[in-house]
């Protein structure tokens, strides 16, 4: 179990998949309420660290503490993955969170219900309640996913590129969501993110990839060096 200071910790942990690491000697902190992107290119481990704190990945090596066995995360899937295999309403998905306080054969309480209604409300989603998953916009069927999420009592909330497949308004959109849950809800919120500009003015601190390392680098540090390596390509095409 993670420290009451740090909601989930790595030391020296190595991901990947069968006895091949993908990172290797991952030390990383995260306190609880963080609002963390983790941001690189494609293939350098976002998602396989991400699935391995989610549990769908066992660690390699190393160690990996949090307080999942008492209170699971919440997964979010990328809106791509929710497709047209759901013949159910909007109202019904999000009530799908309730199973783990449930289990497969309580109905909801009213206080349940009202719970549902309320982040339908708060995600201006109320008058979509009743229609089905399907006919919803892509933006609007990534809150629903959030919200099954926290209706289950998640404390953390993990993601891999949710925004992914949304126009540019409902991404940044989506991303200020996100962080309100953090800074509102006192939520951990970690998600894979393609474009570094929805997290300005909102992120503290990124967790920044590069082929088999991590850095946990404050976003003013990361953009000056995105900027400086910009700067070093445009002057090497010039030349």
């Amino acid at each position: 179990m993670a420290s009451e200071e740090f909601i989930i910790s790595c030391r020296n942990l190595s991901v990947g998949y069968g006895e091949e690491a993908v990172l290797s000697e991952v030390n990383l902190q995260i306190r609880p309420g963080s609002f963390l992107p983790f941001v690189g290119p494609n293939g350098v481990g976002k998602t396989t660290l991400l699935r391995t704190i989610l549990g769908f990945l066992p660690s390699l090596a190393g160690e990996l503490l949090h307080p999942f066995d008492r209170r699971p995360p919440g997964y979010v899937p990328q809106v791509s993955t929710l497709d047209r295999l759901y013949p159910v309403t909007a109202r019904e998905v999000v009530c799908m969170g309730l199973y783990p306080r449930l289990g497969l054969w309580k109905k909801p309480d009213s206080a349940m219900n009202a719970e549902v209604d309320g982040y339908l409300e708060r995600f201006n989603l109320s008058h979509h309640a009743h229609r089905p998953l399907e006919e919803l916009s892509g933006g609007m069927r990534q809150k629903i996913m959030i919200a099954r999420a926290l209706v289950s009592g998640a404390d953390v909330l993990i993601m891999d590129e949710p925004a992914a497949g949304l126009d540019e308004q409902s991404e940044f959109d989506l991303v200020r969501l996100l962080h309100q849950l953090a800074k509102q809800d006192g939520k951990t919120v970690l998600f894979a993110q393609h474009s570094i500009e929805p997290v300005i003015g909102l992120a503290e601190d990124v967790c920044h990839f590069s082929p088999g390392r991590i850095h946990l680098t404050p976003l003013l540090e990361f953009l000056d060096q995105r900027n400086l390596f910009l700067k070093q390509e445009s002057q090497n095409v010039c030349h």
